[in-house]
This record gives C-alpha cells, structure tokens and sequence, in this order.
C-alpha cells in the first residue's frame, strides 16, 4: 500500500519539478549574461532587461510560452519577486 501511494505521489509531482521556474531567493547574478543563464537553467528565457524600481526587471517566458517578469535586487542578484502581469 505504502509502495503504490509513493509512486502515486511521485506521478503526480513530476510536472510541478519539470517546470521549475525561478523562485524568490534564488541567486541569478547582478549582470544580463549571469542571469540570462540562471534564468534560462531554471525553464525561463529572457527577452529584455529594465530597470524599474530600484530592480532589475528581466522580461520574458517560461517553457510553456507563458509572459512573467522576474525581478532581480542589483545588488545580491537574488530574485526578490516573480510576476506573471505586467
């Protein structure tokens, strides 16, 4: 019993770690070329870079195509937040 509910839940949480997306605290670098190669290890592929409120702003996609915006503390290069409007 015990064999089948883990490989249920194994199953089951596979896609959630297939597509990880960058979380708040992970470290991605305080340079475009560090984070454009963080972001994209972690299923996300940047299209632009901003500055907006104090943060660096990297604008792009997941693997499924969908729009999010990471945004980057210039300092640490930690993901202080991730969006998915504008």
């Amino acid at each position: 019993m015990k064999t089948s509910l883990l490989a249920v839940l194994a199953l089951t949480l596979a896609p959630i770690a297939a597509s990880a997306m960058p979380m708040v605290g992970d470290v991605v670098g305080t340079n475009p070329k560090d984070a454009t190669a963080a972001l994209a290890a972690k299923g996300f592929t940047v299209k632009e870079f901003e500055a907006e409120g104090g943060k660096i702003e990297a604008k792009g996609t997941d693997e499924a195509g969908k729009y999010f915006e990471v945004y980057i503390d210039p300092k640490t290069g930690a993901v202080t937040k991730v969006s998915d409007k504008d």
